[in-house]
């Protein structure tokens, strides 16, 4: 059995990787930054990619919160393609355009609730500011990332004093009157906000003209348990599979290889994917048209590629909770540390079918690691990824896959110290298959 150890495919590493990316802009840099070091150039939209899908070849686009990139095959125009999908967003709180509100002596900011976030999670929690503002630039307007690591909001939880059924009958939030955070003392001023960023940035609040600024949480990623077997972070939705798609990516790059391995990594997958850098959008779709067309191909060509492709759609996946067992399949508990876990719905709510979790058990079996299966009850509706929205932009067989984990869309979650290696070592195997 062949294993592959994707180099500095580490749990330590992992969290070094979350905690450089509390927003979807910094994780691409981050991505960004670490395939640089591994010797792929960057390309950009508007430029021409000649000799960007050449044999070996390592490029990367990015477009905001979202970042593909790829290693050039030996093979021809219509030589297939091997590709790994994860998004970079998570669910959080967003600041609005107008956020500077307050009452009874409080400033407070407003927010949006992005995606489905666990809000309860949200509460009691120092959190920090992340993600890009728009500032103006000799006329026109430029991007540059935010980062502020100091608890500057807090959303306190009301006493329990003056809720006093709360144990009984659970907390209920109402998005807009129940979460917007503190951040000082005092009457709301107009305009704080956006003051605040200017002074974060060094530069005038007039030349602040609008942000995608996001709260994220302060406390770092780390390894708990009393064995340290488990694993306690922020956002492990999704970053841990783009953590492990990166390390996939770098190592097939070190292989000789036919086909084109790519990774795909979408923004926006947490409130539907359908954007210009979402999975349902047209982003991934023109890459593979010009890559097949740098080698001389056409539309019969990037067709006959992608009917022989593959893509793994990489998300996180339910491990079975110990308080609450019969919210799981009986039949199909997924446990932490218990390998790479192979997503099922035959409702199409994951792309899987048999020949997808033939390629990936043996995928795993190549990687030398355990593999499990999930299925949600049947009773209960199920989440889904990028994966069918893949499949049907691109008519390409999709697996999906993923890491188990506890606490999806908590602010915090929680997942097995020994899993992360092994998920990149699988995903690596599914991208350089033998033959």
């Amino acid at each position: 059995m062949t294993r592959i150890h994707p180099g500095g495919a580490t749990t330590a590493d992992l969290l070094a990787f979350i905690d450089a990316g509390p927003s979807p802009f910094h994780a691409v840099a981050e991505a960004a930054g670490r395939l640089e070091s591994a010797g792929f150039a960057e390309v950009r939209d508007a430029d021409r990619w000649d000799g960007a899908g050449a044999p070996g070849a390592r490029r990367f686009v990015r477009r905001a919160g979202a970042l593909v990139a790829w290693v050039g095959g030996t093979g021809g125009p219509a030589a297939p393609l091997r590709m790994v999908g994860a998004h970079t967003d998570s669910p959080n709180l967003r600041i609005k355009p107008r956020p500077d509100t307050g009452r009874v002596g409080y400033r407070q900011l407003g927010v949006e609730v992005y995606g489905g976030a666990l809000l309860n999670s949200w509460l009691d929690r120092d959190l920090g500011l992340s993600g890009r503002v728009a500032l103006r630039d000799a006329g026109a307007a430029s991007a540059t990332l935010l980062r502020i690591d100091r608890p500057v909001l807090r959303v306190p939880q009301l006493a329990i004093h003056l809720d006093r059924e709360i144990n009984e009958r659970g907390l209920l939030l109402n998005r807009q009157a129940h979460l917007a955070p503190i951040w000082g003392l005092g009457r709301p001023v107009e305009g704080e906000f956006r003051a605040f960023l200017a002074s974060e940035l060094d530069v005038e609040p007039a030349d602040v003209l609008s942000w995608d600024v996001m709260a994220h949480d302060l406390a770092p990623s780390c390894v708990v348990g009393v064995d340290d077997q488990l694993v306690s972070a922020p956002r492990l939705d999704n970053l841990c599979s783009c953590w492990a798609g990166l390390h996939a990516l770098v190592a097939a790059a070190e292989e000789s290889m036919p086909h084109t391995a790519l990774l795909c990594l979408f923004d926006h997958e947490e409130v539907g994917s359908t954007t210009e850098r979402g999975a349902a959008g047209a982003f991934l779709g023109g890459i593979v048209d010009r890559l097949v067309a740098d080698r001389g191909g056409d539309a019969t060509d990037r067709r006959r590629a992608l009917d022989a492709s593959w893509c793994a759609s990489a998300d996180m996946a339910h491990a079975v909770h110990p308080n609450y067992v019969d919210r799981h399949e009986p039949d199909h508990h997924v446990q932490l540390d218990g390998g790479p876990v192979i997503k099922h719905n035959v409702n199409q709510r994951y792309a899987t079918d048999a020949l997808g979790a033939a390629e990936l058990r043996l995928a795993c079996e190549r990687a030398g690691v355990p593999v499990q299966e999930y299925v949600n009850r049947s009773d209960l509706p199920c989440g889904s990824t990028i994966g069918p929205l893949t499949a049907a932009a691109l008519g390409v067989r999709t697996v999906d896959v993923g890491m188990a984990q506890l606490a999806m869309h908590s602010a915090r979650e929680l997942a097995g110290a020994a899993d992360p290696p092994r998920y990149a070592a699988a995903l690596a195997a599914f991208l350089t298959p033998p033959g």
